[in-house]
């Protein structure tokens, strides 16, 4: 039995115990949370590092790509391959260019023939005399024939001698045979270049593999290991099964154990990783630990002798004690029935009173707490944050203040405590502490911020522009999207009247609109969308925007403002103007189409009635178009119907229409003519145009022109009658040999020629 009091009688060690032994859990922890913080940033890091890395180097290789492919199509279309000066100027414009482009990144670009020579070369007048045809890139071609690029092994350039990367395209000649390959090499330096910007510190760095295991680059290792194979260990094999992620494992080379992060470089047989000791990673944890384990140890053993040194006080007041209680009990049956925490501490903090609220909130029994020191009831960390405090309030200062803690309940709590000193005269003797639960109001005051905060967030990462205003009509809130349209920042804006912040215009010019917010507080009910236009304020740019308001009303439904939502429509409105453009104008020619030609002869029949006119509709087709379109391909014949549009419109009135009936017939209105001589003269002019030869890719074409004319009211009294009556008389044309333009005469009489192309040329 004696044995359990003297356990009893330490408590408190055995509490200041299992404090010590807690804090050096959560230490451990901490230190354990730290360890795995870092070991996440480090991954993050890398992977986000080798994936700017793999774009940067792929956006360099795929110019060094085009610059190859530019040659090849110059090869190819050409049509042989020959050391021609033209074809020497040709190679350096495009090397050049693209050198700067990429800076200093590709060598010389050579072109080398089915047997291996150097034919052409980029860096000299002369090409450098060298054979690659025992090279892996030249056999990829000739032999085994690859399509596409082919990276080769890194090798050292025979005709610069410098460490290179060589990237090749084959080309064939006209007959199909392999002609050679355009070969680009990328300095093994630009690799190091770019990977010396990065510092993974010690026995870490940037590599860089074929995806057959072939060693391109190690930095900063050096070249040494540049061209040898890994193919085969583990850690190539995940590369070339899983194409990009992060793991850890031990190099092959050197067996230091790293985290990789991994990547293949765009469409390139390239892999590229970050590796990384794991001892770098972790070295700057390792003296953080012994920092904090020190110190942990350190608070240990201060917890410990200051649990030693409140137990013997404890003991003291405990005797000291007994001499109140009876005064005490009474007002304790009061204090007991207040909700709040009421307390009494002397002047060295210790516990005198506690009512009922601090077993409920701190676990700890009233028994218990009597001569508890402060710092024990709140605990050192809490404690210290209050220390200040709780010396202002002893020096006889009043203090009132705020605090959260999790009772023993696990429920968070937050009170307002007030530490009033207790005095005999200007002595103080004490501290009367209460502490009155808020939790509830605080509660309600974090949902109302965090209600306002989640509406603030949902503003700024809409789409949509927000303006609000008061009930005055002033701007109070602008969210990113409506400050990028109106040119208004929010404190610039805020205060000024919202009619010149959003000065609404109609899409076509017009007078501003009418206010849709202050419409909205006036009518108090929300307005629907409306269609128009805002300016910026400093490029006056113009925004097409579609507004809608609603009021904004407290709780007793007065308007105290209104919101307005803007939404940009500029791209809906631009394409559904051309989508109108489309449904009348022919895409390729951008001539009117039949559609629109069927509206502009109405008008024109109407005028020519009202006039006394005549109307001319002129039906034309090109003679050997089809020949052109079969040798040349659709998009030759694309660029001729272009260029003969032109020619047309070239020849005709503003008030003519020009239209594109489909492939290579066309039809011409001729509105408020005189007659048929006036047609003749347009028609001789169409023929002279003809007569003149097409320039077409470097070749020249002569084409010949069929055409037929009917007259309005001659020949009918519609476009539908007139364009089939000039059809048939440029039907005639083509039987009576082509390269003609006939008149048609009525159904009894064969149409009549009006000019042939043999009288101009």
């Amino acid at each position: 039995m004696s044995a359990v009091r003297s356990l009893l009688s330490q408590r408190f060690l055995w509490m200041a115990l299992l404090l010590s032994l807690g804090i050096g859990a959560l230490s451990v922890r901490a230190l354990w949370t730290l360890r795995n913080d870092e070991w996440t940033y480090a991954l993050k890091a890398n992977t986000n590092l080798v994936g700017t890395l793999a774009h940067s180097l792929e956006w360099t290789l795929d110019s060094v790509d085009q610059s190859l492919i530019t040659v090849v199509e110059g090869i190819e279309s050409a049509g042989e391959l020959s050391p021609s000066a033209r074809m020497r100027d040709r190679l350096r414009e495009v090397v050049r260019f693209e050198s700067v482009v990429r800076l200093h990144a590709l060598g010389n670009v050579v072109v080398i023939n089915a047997q291996g020579d150097v034919i052409l070369d980029s860096g000299s007048q002369e090409p450098r005399k060298a054979n690659v045809a025992d090279r892996d890139y030249f056999l990829a071609f000739k032999e085994r024939g690859h399509e596409g690029l082919f990276v080769g092994r890194p090798v050292p350039s025979r005709t610069t001698g410098v460490m290179s990367l060589p990237l090749a395209r084959g080309f064939r000649t006209s007959q199909g045979e392999f002609g050679g390959i355009v070969l680009g090499a990328v300095r093994l330096s630009y690799f190091n270049e770019l990977f010396a910007s990065v510092d993974l510190g010690e026995n870490s760095g940037v590599n860089m593999f074929r995806n057959d295991g072939v060693i391109v680059s190690r930095f900063p290792y050096g070249d040494a290991d540049v061209g040898k194979s890994i193919a085969g260990t583990p850690n190539m094999i995940r590369f070339q099964q899983e194409k990009e992620g992060s793991f850890v494992g031990r190099a092959a080379l050197d067996g230091v154990e790293r985290s990789y992060s991994f990547k293949q470089v765009g469409r390139f047989p390239l892999i590229l990783n970050v590796a990384q000791a794991k001892a770098t990673i972790f070295k700057k944890w390792n003296r953080s630990a012994w920092g904090l384990g020190l110190f942990t140890f350190a608070l240990m053993l201060a917890c410990m002798a200051l649990a030693v040194l409140f137990n013997r006080e404890l003991h003291r007041r405990q005797a000291v004690s007994a001499q109140l209680q009876r005064a005490e009990r009474d007002l304790s049956n009061i204090l007991h029935s207040i909700p709040s925490l009421v307390g009494s501490w002397d002047v060295n903090l210790y516990n005198r009173f506690g009512n009922q609220a601090h077993e409920t909130w701190f676990g700890v029994p009233l028994e218990k707490l009597h001569g508890m020191h402060m710092r024990d009831l709140l605990g050192p960390k809490r404690f210290q944050q209050t220390e200040q405090l709780l010396a202002k309030a002893l020096e006889g200062e009043a203090q009132v203040f705020e605090t959260r803690f999790t009772d023993a309940q696990g429920i968070p709590r937050h009170l307002i405590v007030s530490c009033t000193p207790e005095r005999d005269g200007d002595k103080v003797l004490g501290l009367f502490v209460q502490g009155t639960d808020i939790s509830e109001r605080k509660r309600m005051e974090d949902l109302l911020f965090e209600e306002k905060e989640l509406m603030r967030l949902t503003l700024q990462s809409i789409g949509d522009a927000v303006v609000c205003c008061d009930a005055d009509g002033q701007v109070t809130y602008l969210n990113p999207v409506a400050q990028r349209l109106t040119g208004w920042q929010g404190f610039d804006a805020a205060g000024c009247d919202v009619d010149e912040v959003i000065r609404l215009v109609p899409s076509e010019v017009g007078a501003d609109l009418k206010s849709p917010l202050r419409a909205a507080m006036r009518d108090d009910r929300a307005l629907p969308p409306t269609r128009g236009a805002v300016s910026h304020r400093t490029t006056h740019q113009r925004f097409d925007v579609e507004l809608s308001a609603s009021p904004i009303a407290d709780r007793h439904g007065h308007v105290t403002g209104a919101v307005a939502v803007l939404r940009d429509v500029t791209q809906a409105v631009a394409m559904q103007a051309r989508m109108a453009r489309l449904a009348h104008y022919d895409v390729l020619t951008d001539l009117p189409n039949r559609v629109l030609l069927q509206d502009r002869a109405q008008q024109a029949i109407a005028q020519a009635q009202r006039e006394g006119k005549c109307v001319a509709v002129i039906y034309l087709d090109l003679d050997g178009f089809k020949q052109v379109n079969d040798a040349m391909g659709h998009d030759v014949g694309d660029q001729l119907l272009v260029q003969w549009s032109r020619r047309l419109q070239a020849v005709v009135r503003q008030t003519d229409t020009v239209c594109r009936q489909g492939g290579d017939e066309f039809v011409l209105l001729l509105p408020a003519i005189g007659g048929a001589e006036q047609a003749g003269v347009v028609a001789r002019k169409l023929m002279q145009q003809c007569v003149e030869p097409f320039v077409l890719q470097g070749v020249t074409l002569s084409l010949g022109l069929s055409g037929g004319i009917s007259l309005y009211p001659q020949h009918g009294q519609n476009l539908d009658e007139l364009t089939r009556h000039a059809d048939a008389a440029m039907y005639a044309a083509k039987q009576a040999g082509r390269n003609q333009i006939r008149q048609y005469q009525g159904p009894a009489a064969p149409p009549s020629l009006v000019v042939q192309k043999d009288e101009l040329a």
